[in-house]
């Protein structure tokens, strides 16, 4: 926002009309009494020169001394053009036409008319203002001796008048400019926090996404061993130390695995020494079933039957990361059940992968579902698809991924 709108207090008041910075926004401001107190001196100042009557007045000539104090009385009743323009520049105008020295307060309420209101309504008033002039030239006319000397002092008028309402309504406008400007600037700083907000959220969701899909799995097998390790305190020492085995592979894989996500946060540059490892893709999901079956869960593997060439590398590790999400599902939610994974498709057709299990003794699902929503989102970001849900007694977990030919 530009320094003007920012401009605090009373400092606000002086420059900018209305401050939304200045104390009681809303009220007067420092500015506006400065500018009305110049308008009473500048009218009082003009009313205080005398008015050179001319000969032949139509109606009696009002005392100078009524004159004067109306004149005086009309420069402090502008204190009140901001609340009530219309209504002072109709009773000044028409008050003007029998007491000249009202005339310079009623051409300033005209301004005020313009700057505080439609230009329908400031058009509307100098005609008035014009026509209280040409009235008052012929019941008071002025002593000035040359040719058409009523129609040159009538113009005269009608010009001056014109001129304030055109002042006024460039005001008015420029004010609009300005009031537009800070609230297109105000408007642009909300929509850029909008724009932050939205891309930290994002961020997040990206960031658990990621942690899920990388940890879940290599915790779940932790999860397995260790129970294991719980249950049966009499294992063989061979058992014994293949367990620990898994779970010190386990527990290095989960580490290897935070470190990347850590590094991928740090940004570009920032990362450990050393680079980052190798993204796992279609070809590691037969070390992942390894895995999983030798956690204990049988799982059923029909790999892709041609070759993968041609497979973007963002789509492999999008299926790496469907599948290792069902094998996690089905681990915690139907332990014991088999589970099987189908890989097809291929160039031209698109990926399809297919996990699916039998449920588990309570029937039910996976809970949460958050992990799945995440997989979703991936799917269709890639400008793919994911379905899950039951049928016949079983999870089912479908993904379709676009393999362009090459």
């Amino acid at each position: 926002m530009s320094a003007e709108f920012d401009r605090p207090g009373v400092v606000a008041a002086l420059f900018t009309p209305g401050s939304r910075a200045a104390p009681g926004h809303g009220q007067r401001t420092p500015r506006d009494w400065v500018v009305d107190a110049l308008f009473v001196v500048l009218a009082a100042g003009v009313s205080l020169l005398p008015a050179a009557q001319g000969p032949n007045p139509k109606l009696p000539i009002v005392p100078d001394g009524v004159n004067l104090w109306l004149g005086l009385l009309a420069a402090v009743s502008l204190l009140l053009r901001r609340r009530w323009p219309v209504e002072l520049v109709v009773v000044l105008t028409v008050l003007s036409v029998f007491v000249p020295a009202v005339g310079a307060s009623s051409g300033l309420a005209l301004f005020s008319v313009a700057v505080h209101r439609r230009p329908a309504v400031s058009l509307s008033m100098l005609a008035l203002a014009v026509a209280s002039a040409a009235v008052q030239f012929w019941i008071y006319p002025a002593d000035i001796d040359i040719p058409y000397g009523y129609q040159f002092v009538v113009g005269f008028v009608a010009l001056s008048c014109l001129a304030l309402v055109a002042w006024g309504i460039v005001v008015r406008t420029r004010r609009q400019l300005m009031r537009s400007l800070e609230e297109r600037a105000r408007r642009a700083e909300a929509e850029q926090e909008l724009r932050v907000e939205q891309g930290q959220r994002r961020e997040r969701e990206r960031i658990a996404r990621e942690m899920h899909d990388a940890l879940g799995h290599r915790l779940s097998l932790l999860s397995v061993h260790a129970g294991a390790l719980e249950y049966r305190p009499d294992m063989p020492p061979e058992e014994l130390a293949v367990t620990a085995g898994v779970i010190r592979a386990s527990a290095r894989e989960c580490m290897d695995d935070l470190r990347e996500i850590v590094g991928v946060l740090r940004g570009p540059g920032l990362s450990e020494p050393g680079g980052r490892r190798p993204q796992p893709g279609i070809g590691e999901i037969a070390g992942l079933v390894d895995e999983s079956v030798a956690a204990g869960t049988r799982v059923m593997f029909e790999p892709l039957a041609g070759g993968v060439d041609g497979l973007p590398a963002t789509t492999g590790r999008h299926g790496y990361r469907i599948v290792q999400e069902g094998l996690t599902n089905a681990r915690k939610h139907a332990p014991g059940e088999p589970v099987r994974v189908v890989l097809s498709g291929g160039p031209g057709d698109g990926l399809t992968i297919e996990v699916r299990n039998r449920l588990g003794a309570g029937g039910a699902a996976p809970g949460s579902q958050v992990g799945l929503v995440g997989l979703a989102e991936r799917a269709s970001l890639a400008g793919g698809r994911l379905e899950y849900g039951v049928r016949a007694g079983e999870f089912r977990l479908t993904a379709w991924l676009p393999w362009p030919t090459a």
